[in-house]
């Protein structure tokens, strides 16, 4: 489905700065001995999800090099905003609410359940990997963002490599403030903590897309403004002034490891070549 992801991440990037994603452009490159099937299969994922975001392809660029060994798809997504409304990631303050939109671990689970299909359906049943596929469809964050950006929320980040804890350490490094987060209230899909305890993953540092983090001082008035609108969001934890960032348990609290020294990327020996790889 990489056409598909490319679409929705590159628009995401677009939406956590508070602006509305116009349109996109596209460079493909293709591996020799592709099959035409192949390339007519993402042009159509393309197509289809720019379409259903109400994006335009723009334009861009294709070519067959043997400088790659699979597809690579480079999208450069455009927007607008009015005036200079731009949400930052750095804009965290303490005392602010931190929310995360729909569940953890949306991107990977529908990843790995494209990936590893016939794996997954042997040990849990079709069903589990029809449910987990279908989770591709949630990867878009522009409503959320658009919502947000209108109720002037101090800071939003997409949450995507690294997962709800890497998304979370890294707005805090950004803004310069830390974090408690309450790992009960996070929550996650049960598709999600099965695929993640058979493939033995943390879910809360899996690749997220279709969650956006936002800080905000008016946390149930943009939780409600959100609900009217179809998208589920929890307030996960809040924005402190003292530097350390921590995941608050049942029995303690632990610190919350910055993205460049943890293991966050074990998942990607369990995708196959098939996807884009990127978890």
């Amino acid at each position: 489905e990489i056409g598909r992801i490319a679409v929705h991440v590159s628009c995401n990037d677009i939406a956590a700065s508070g602006a509305e994603p116009i349109g996109i452009m596209v460079t493909l490159l293709i591996p020799p001995g592709a099959s035409m099937a192949s390339v007519e299969k993402i042009m159509k994922q393309l197509a289809n999800t720019a379409t259903a975001s109400n994006v335009d392809i723009l334009g861009g660029h294709t070519e067959v090099t043997d400088a790659v060994n699979r597809f690579v798809i480079n999208v450069t997504a455009v927007g607008k905003t009015i005036g200079k409304n731009v949400v930052k990631t750095s804009g965290a303050r303490p005392g602010d609410s931190l929310i995360l939109t729909k569940t953890a671990g949306l991107e990977g689970t529908a990843i790995l359940a494209f990936g590893n299909q016939k794996e997954l359906a042997k040990q849990f049943g079709s069903p589990l990997v029809i449910e987990g596929k279908k989770l591709m469809a949630q990867l878009s964050v522009v409503k959320e963002g658009l919502i947000a950006a209108r109720q002037g929320v101090h800071a939003m980040h997409d949450v995507t490599e690294g997962g709800v804890l890497g998304a979370v350490w890294e707005m805090c490094d950004a803004s310069g403030c830390g974090a408690e987060i309450y790992k009960d209230s996070i929550p996650v899909l049960e598709v999600t903590k099965t695929i993640c305890n058979y493939f033995n993953i943390n879910p809360l540092k899996l690749i997220s897309s279709g969650c956006m983090l936002i800080a905000t001082e008016s946390g149930p008035t943009l939780i409600e403004m959100l609900a009217d609108q179809g998208v589920q969001a929890t307030v996960i934890g809040k924005a402190t002034e003292k530097r350390s960032r921590l995941l608050l348990t049942e029995t303690g609290a632990v610190m919350i490891p910055s993205p460049k020294s943890d293991e966050l990327y074990k998942v990607k020996k369990k995708v196959s070549d098939d996807t884009d790889g990127t978890v």
